[in-house]
């Protein structure tokens, strides 16, 4: 599999975490998703920085972004 596209569904599931980190909180209950979403997004993030390594920073993240756009949705 392609660790661009590990990245980007990484650092998407980290984001939408986020929501839901705050949902949980609002209504008082555990949250389970969010934790789930942190997780997994944590762990293919850190995946493939592993694996791939030197390549992906915050100055990088937004032309990963768009090359997984381009490559998989056009």
């Amino acid at each position: 599999m392609d660790y661009d596209l590990i990245f980007v569904v990484g650092v998407l599931c980290c984001a939408f975490a986020i929501p839901a980190l705050i949902s949980a909180f609002s209504d008082r209950r555990f949250p389970r998703v969010a934790i789930m979403f942190a997780v997994v997004g944590g762990v293919s993030v850190a995946y493939a920085m592993q694996e791939n390594p030197g390549v992906y920073g915050f100055a990088t993240v937004d032309d990963v972004f768009v090359d997984v756009l381009g490559r998989y949705m056009l």
